[in-house]
């Protein structure tokens, strides 16, 4: 079975979300189980691309309105990445820097599908399903199905995963000129609210759609940016797989962005020395609990609340524990993160940014990670703080709440709560210290975390037969 997934994003080509995880491992381990997986995405001028070799296999033009553009496929010379990997380049559209924010974002995404669909209608590049991720690619299964320009590929199964369901991609029916000749009768197919939404019409046009995690699917009918009705009447073709990781990356035993490295037989020895390292780059004392944050400062994840939230932790726990903050996002948010820096600086540290070696050593040397997200549509931060031992105080929210069991229950290892609310962060963050006290139950529960199954071997099987449960097309 040959499948191309579609993406703005995948690791390592291109990375500002879990997006660009999910694209860089499902394929390698699809590949793994027999499948001919493959990902196609835009071009971009980052680090990947200068350092490796690609080979030219197409070139042609395509018409986005009256405005003509040349494009090129570009495909990865030797699937370094354990799939083939295509780029789709536009020069002056499709060959710059950064994935997101450019003002003709809209015309870069429909250029994108647009040259994606004439590659393979004209080469006969025919796969036997397209697998598009987020709006960026949501159109295809509209214009498969009511472009004349790809009759030859209406009968492609597509499958949708909708991997943040707050972004639709939207735009004004006066851009509809940008899309190749279409059936018009069938243009409600694209509308929702008044405009021309991408997820919107993915989710009407798709054969399946998946979310990625089953809590998730039944929140999109609760919160999903205007799309609630859509997602409670489309009930019957969605369906929610787990993410998983990559095994390889994320293995503390052979991690060389760690200075200890560690199997789940030397958990407390490794662990304590690489929070030895870490406590000694930022000033933390090793003796006390070690709680993190890593991710976008943004209201989305709860961290708008996490400076008063922490403050009053701090003033309830004077002295008995470090906070260590990675991140970048919403100025005021940083502003206040680095203010609670200044106030407290014994306990309290904070980087600005994103630095892949340090979430590794962050992951592996902290006792304790926070999540308190407002929305999780599966979350990868706590699979990763599982996989090294590290303890999850997550919100109950999508697939938090389904990959995190709170150690007060049957079988738990982890600390979960309801409201992303300052009350209940604090309340997170005591039951963590009482815990901490505990040495003999924290190593157990260590143990249970790093015996856990969130490879992608398990996700990738559950896919397949997704896509296979869609004879006998395939």
């Amino acid at each position: 079975m040959r499948v191309f997934h579609l993406s703005a994003e995948c690791y390592p080509v291109a990375k500002v979300g879990g997006l660009a995880d999910v694209v860089g491992a499902l394929p390698k381990y699809q590949n793994l189980l027999g499948l001919k997986a493959a990902v196609v995405m835009p071009y971009y001028n980052r680090k990947f691309v200068q350092e490796n070799h690609f080979d030219t296999v197409f070139q042609a033009s395509t018409l986005l309105g009256t405005r003509r553009l040349y494009f090129e496929i570009l495909k990865e010379r030797t699937d370094k990445l354990g799939f083939e990997l295509y780029l789709v380049r536009i020069p002056g559209l499709i060959d710059r820097e950064e994935v997101y924010q450019y003002p003709d974002e809209t015309e870069q995404f429909i250029a994108f599908q647009i040259a994606f669909l004439d590659w393979i209608s004209y080469s006969q590049q025919t796969p036997d399903l397209i697998h598009c991720h987020d709006h960026h690619s949501g159109l295809v299964p509209f214009l498969l199905q009511h472009s004349k320009l790809y009759t030859r590929l209406a009968n492609v199964p597509t499958i949708l995963t909708i991997h943040n369901g707050q972004y639709h991609g939207a735009f004004g029916w006066d851009k509809l000129s940008y899309l190749p000749e279409i059936d018009v009768t069938k243009t409600g197919l694209l509308d929702w609210g008044g405009s021309i939404n991408p997820l919107a019409s993915a989710v009407k046009c798709c054969w399946r759609f998946t979310t990625v995690s089953p809590s998730y699917l039944q929140e999109l009918s609760i919160s999903s940016n205007g799309l609630e009705y859509l997602f409670y009447l489309e009930r019957a073709k969605g369906s929610g797989i787990i993410n998983g990781i990559d095994t390889e990356i994320w293995d503390p035993n052979n991690d060389p962005m760690i200075p200890h490295k560690f199997s789940i037989k030397q958990i407390a020895k490794g662990k304590q020395a690489d929070k030895q390292a870490l406590c000694e780059r930022f000033g933390f004392t090793p003796e006390k609990p070690l709680v993190s944050f890593i991710g976008r400062l943004v209201l989305e994840k709860g961290a708008d609340i996490l400076p008063a939230a922490l403050e009053r932790s701090f003033n309830e726990h004077p002295g008995k524990f470090d906070m260590l903050i990675l991140g970048a996002g919403e100025k005021g948010v940083e502003n206040g993160l680095l203010h609670l820096k200044k106030v407290y600086p014994e306990q309290c540290n904070v980087f600005i940014g994103y630095d892949e070696a340090l979430a590794h050593l962050i992951y592996a040397g902290s006792d304790f990670l926070l999540m308190p997200s407002r929305v999780e549509p599966c979350g990868l931060n706590q699979l990763y703080a599982l996989r090294y031992g590290t303890l999850p105080m997550v919100r109950s929210t999508g697939g938090l709440k389904d990959t995190v069991v709170d150690f007060g229950d049957e079988g738990g290892y982890g600390i979960r709560y309801n409201n992303a609310s300052i009350d209940d962060i604090c309340d997170a963050i005591s039951r963590a210290l009482t815990l901490f006290e505990n040495t003999k139950h924290v190593q157990h529960l260590r143990k249970i975390m790093m015996a856990l199954d969130f490879s992608w071997d398990r996700s990738a099987k559950e896919y397949i037969n997704l896509y296979e449960s869609l004879n006998p097309i395939i």
